[in-house]
Parts: structure tokens; sequence; C-alpha cells
């Protein structure tokens, strides 16, 4: 294995980026600008990348559909919506801390499910805020688990994560067969991962909870403007039927996000200046310097490195069950750093590549779904969700409630670790169901 300048000239900026925002020496979206400035002018020093590929490394698709989305929620906020959704889950989990963990865990997994898991926290993590404020307790065990489990639920559909996407694009695998395939271990993955959050967040869900003034939860009351309220509805079911179907219709999912903020827009007539107010700008502008860092990464050749090398292993019949798992924990490593829709870019032709060559590359699919979606969990910038909730902690001005790169570590790393110790385990005891 042969590393070349640019691979070792990349690595190191996106090293020095990562050690900025993991250390919060400063803000992680001015660490993401200074790193994606210097990869590409680096880049075009060396010539291995240009400015052409850096514009084409961002993930215009993600971009947009949490641009639209957050304007969506914006004004589905100001009707009341998320009050009386409050209230509601308050009063089911009779303000029980663990119960309304497991409670609200439990419909963003499902619902991440249906949607992508960005969209489902982007709705959820204002909700729970609004929950925790009501009941007077700690909103971050709630928000960490929710973007957690939303990145456990979302492996369970061909629609529940971009990745899922382009791997049943390529390997021609419908809706029903992925269902089938990755329903079942995501479910006890998610057993395992929800005992382990109420273990290690048990100090701040051990609290005590004043039954709350049956008054105060009164649904009736919680929704302001009826009328808008049934615009929104519209709207948000346009959006959720669009992703059920965009695939059918080639249309990309910020397209089908754009289409309901559109309808939004044109029956509600919000002032454009104040929705846009409402975006969160700094978040987006991470994302994109993030997407240009790991674009020179990718442009060095080392992620195709890497994937040269598990393809040298999979050639061997005998190893393909190693090779599965193997490929299962790489995916996971480099998806808790770097952006996980560029690795399986990188891993499509490979596996594709071993198939021509006869290799049977199914459970290798399964595998690489289940890597890169376990391994979002890992650190507090492997997922869209987790950089999302992280704001919204950090916006909500709550004291101690605030999660730092450091503590989300000490979090996600176990979670995802256990998470793919168990992948591993299923994998290995039901290989032919996964081989088939």
């Amino acid at each position: 294995m042969t590393f070349s300048s640019p691979m070792i000239i990349s690595t190191v900026i996106l090293l020095a980026a990562y050690y900025l925002i993991f250390t919060e020496t400063i803000h992680r979206t001015s660490a993401a600008i200074i790193g994606a400035v210097t990869m590409i002018g680096i880049g075009m020093w060396f010539d291995f990348y240009s400015q052409e590929e850096a514009i084409q490394a961002i993930d215009a698709n993600t971009i947009l559909l949490l641009a639209a989305m957050m304007m969506v929620v914006s004004m589905l906020r100001s009707t009341g919506a998320f009050e009386y959704t409050a209230i509601f889950i308050s009063r089911i989990s009779k303000c029980q801390p663990r119960r309304l963990l497991i409670y609200l865990c439990l419909a963003v997994s499902l619902i991440s499910m249906i949607l992508d898991n960005v969209t489902t926290v982007i709705v959820f993590a204002p909700l729970t805020i609004l929950i925790t404020r009501i009941m007077k307790i700690n909103p971050m065990p709630y928000l960490v688990g929710e973007a957690m489990l939303s990145n456990v639920g979302g492996i369970a559909t061909l629609v529940g994560d971009p990745p899922n996407i382009m791997i049943g694009s390529a390997a021609n695998i419908d809706f029903t067969t992925f269902l089938v395939h990755m329903f079942p271990p995501v479910a006890v993955v998610w057993c395992f991962t929800i005992v382990f959050l109420l273990f290690t967040f048990r100090k701040e869900l051990d609290v005590e909870i004043t039954p709350l003034d049956e008054q105060y939860l009164d649904s009736r009351q919680a929704i302001t403007d009826y009328v808008a309220f049934s615009k929104m509805v519209l709207a948000l079911t346009t959006i959720i039927i669009l992703f059920f179907i965009h695939h059918h219709f080639h249309f990309y999912p910020s397209y089908a996000a754009f289409i309901g903020l559109a309808l939004a827009m044109a029956l509600l007539q919000p002032k454009p200046e104040n929705l846009f107010g409402e975006v969160n700008w700094s978040v987006l502008i991470f994302f994109a310097g993030l997407f240009v860092i790991v674009g020179g990464v990718e442009a060095s050749g080392l992620l195709s490195m890497f994937g040269d090398q598990l393809a040298q292993v999979a050639k061997d019949p005998s190893m393909l069950l190693m090779t599965c798992i193997l490929i299962m924990w790489v995916a996971a490593l480099l998806s808790a750093f770097v952006d996980n829709i560029p690795f399986t870019v990188t891993m499509i032709p490979i596996i594709l590549g071993l198939e021509s060559s006869g290799v049977n590359v199914t459970p290798l699919w399964w595998a690489l779904a289940l890597g890169v979606g376990l391994g979002g969990n890992g650190t507090h910038i492997g997922a869209t969700a987790n950089i999302i909730v992280i704001s919204e902690l950090e916006k909500s001005g709550i004291k101690d409630a605030r999660i730092s790169p450091v503590q989300w570590l000490k979090k996600g790393a176990p979670a995802t670790v256990t998470g793919l110790c168990v992948s591993s385990v299923l994998f290995t005891i039901f290989f032919d169901f996964f081989h088939g």
C-alpha cells in the first residue's frame, strides 16, 4: 500500500480541520471554511483538486433539502402544531423521563424509515426542546437519543438514508427487499441502543418532575391558527407523499421538499425575508465546507485505495463473510469522521466490479448499508442529524444543555461499537439469509 503525496497532504488538512472542530478552538463553521479554502488552494498547487471538483463535491441535494425543511418547519411552528404535539407526547409519557425518551426515540426511528432521518430530526428537534421546557428537564439526552436512533431507523428502508438510495439504485434493490433484509437487524440494534442510552444518561433521567397543571396541558388551546395549520398540513402531506414516490419521477428529495415549500408559500404568503431568517445558515455552510474537505481526500485517491484493498480480500469466496464484516466496520469508522456519501460512491463501482468477476456481492450491499448507517452515531459530525440537534441545543439557551464533541464521542463511540458488534453477530448467524 503506497501513499502518494496528494493522499498525505489531503489527510493532513482533513485531520487539522477536524482537530479545530473537535477541540472547538474556533467555531466549527469557521474551521470548515478554513479547511475547505486550504484544501482547494493546496489541491490546485499540487494538481490533485480543482475549484470545479470542489463545487461538485458539495452535495447540493442535502444542502437544499435542509434549507427547504427548515423553512417548512418555521411556518409550521407558527401555527402552534409543535405545542399541540408536545402536549400530546407529554400526556402519554405521563411526564416520566425514561418513558419520554423511549417514546420520542421510537417515534423518530419509525418516521425516519418513511422520511429521511435529516427531515425527521429537523421537525422533532424544536419539538423536543418545547417538551422539555414544559417538563423543566434537560433536553440533551432526548436530542442525542433522537439523532442516534434516527440514524439507526434510517438504515431500515430504501428511502431512510441517502446512501440507501444510492445502493438500491446501483444494485437494483426494490423497497420491499431492502426492508425485509434491513429491518430485522435494525430492530435488534435499536433495542440494544435504547438500553445503552437509558444506562448512559441514567443520571440525567433520574429526576423528579412536578405533576403539571392539566389546564396547562390543554391541547385544544395549542393551535393558534387553524386555517394556517390546515394549509401547512396539506403542504407537509404533499412533501411526505413525494418522498415516498420521488424516485419514480426521478425527483431529488430536495426538489420534493421545495414543491411542498412552494405550496406552503403560495397558501400562507409569508414575508420571504422573515422566512429566510429562520434558516440556520451556519449549519448549511458548515456542511458545504465539510463536503469540500472530504472531496479533496476523495480526489487524492485515498478512499479508492482503501476500497481496492477490500476488493482484493473479497475475491476469495472463503473470505466473503469476513469481507462483509470488514466492510461494515471500515464503512462505520470512515463514516464517523468523513461523510458517508463519498465512501458509498467509492465502494459502489468496486462492488459492481467484483460482481462482474463472478463474486456474489449481495451480502456486501447489506454490510455497506449497515456500516455507513451505524457509523454516523460515532461522532458529532458523523451524520447531518447530529449537527442539527447540537445546533438546537446551542440555540435553546438552556443551562447545562450543551454537549461538546468530546462528550458526544464518549456517548456515540460505545453506541456505534455496540451496534456493530450486534450486527456482526447477526450477520454471521444469518449469513445465508443475507447471502441469498
